[in-house]
């Protein structure tokens, strides 16, 4: 049983008085106390979906969390005007079918680091579980190729949101639950987590701040594209490095090989050791000046291959901003 009256409910959760008309207040009462009594249930299934995704050495962090029993009822209310509309004026929220209605009761948090990390998770997922429903909110003007090619629906957000959403369903028990995974970055983590703290019941935030939360989305965006392109950068060096001392090994076994021949050749002792002495000094320089030059030159190349600078540093539209509000 909720501890609040209808009206002290609505003006915690600022909810529109006009809701008032089409709320059933003894029913959401019964969906709380029901809920109430699924929860600890939940709770154990929301740690066995957090503990199977922590199998997958790609993702950094995993969180998961069991809907709070008062917003759910809130999100019931918010929810109550477009289900009328999608399902008929007589429909309403109940004990037998809130569950089917709101799919979000177990919420389960993929971090990961870099954003080509992504796609190995995406598989990890549908390889474990039976998805029902898959959406990448992205930023309005992210590319969005890849997405389009595996025919999973965007969701484009000019608030800059991003993060990846999954309905799966599992089966701990005989009753199949639905439960939402979200996968995301770290970068994209921390950005959602603040714009959620300032919007989070009502939505409302004055104009300047809406504004510097597109500022900041920006970054985080441009920080992503960064942090993959400094672990490509040193996937690159680590190849220049392998190769240069292959190349390094090789020129050494030649050069032993022709000290061998040079022994067995016929000739002055004098001249012998002055060949070797010369041969010595090709085998101590190690080129060094031309490794780091083929170092700067490949690095040039995948700076210049690399869009994320153009997009954190050119880009006009960085400079300017956009305008648009969040979900």
């Amino acid at each position: 049983m909720l501890d609040l009256s209808l009206d002290e409910f609505f003006r915690k959760y600022h909810i529109s008085e006009e809701s008032k008309d089409i709320v059933n207040w003894n029913e959401l009462n019964k969906i709380h106390t029901h809920f109430l009594s699924i929860r600890e249930s939940l709770i154990a299934q929301a740690d066995f979906i957090a503990n199977t995704l922590r199998a997958n050495k790609t993702i950094h962090t995993v969180r998961s969390r069991v809907k709070d029993p008062e917003h759910l009822i809130a999100k019931i209310i918010r929810k109550m005007p477009q289900r009328k509309e999608q399902k008929g004026k007589d429909f309403c929220f109940t004990v037998d079918n809130y569950q089917d209605e709101i799919t979000d009761l177990i919420g389960v948090r993929a971090i990961h680091i870099f954003k080509e990390d992504w796609e190995e998770i995406h598989n990890y997922i549908n390889r474990i579980w039976n998805t029902t429903e898959i959406i990448a909110n992205v930023r309005a003007g992210d590319d969005t190729s890849r997405f389009e090619e595996l025919g999973i629906p965007v969701d484009p957000r000019e608030t800059g949101y991003r993060s990846v959403h999954y309905l799966i369903e599992s089966s701990p028990t005989r009753k199949k639950i639905v439960a939402e995974i979200q996968v995301r970055t770290i970068f994209e983590e921390g950005y959602g987590e603040i714009d959620h703290i300032l919007r989070y019941p009502h939505g409302d935030v004055p104009q300047v701040l809406t504004l510097n939360l597109l500022l900041l989305n920006r970054i985080v965006g441009s920080s992503d594209e960064m942090a993959s392109y400094i672990n490509l950068l040193k996937e690159d060096l680590r190849q220049i490095e392998s190769d240069h001392q292959t190349a390094i090994n090789k020129k050494n076994d030649e050069i032993e090989s022709l000290k061998n021949k040079i022994n067995k050749m016929e000739m002055k002792e004098q001249d012998r050791n002055s060949l070797l002495s010369s041969v010595n000094t090709i085998k101590e320089n190690n080129t060094i000046y031309k490794t780091y030059q083929n170092q700067i030159i490949t690095s040039q190349k995948l700076i210049n291959s690399n869009t994320f600078l153009k997009r954190a540093f050119l880009d006009s539209d960085f400079k300017q901003g956009q305008k648009g509000d969040d979900d």
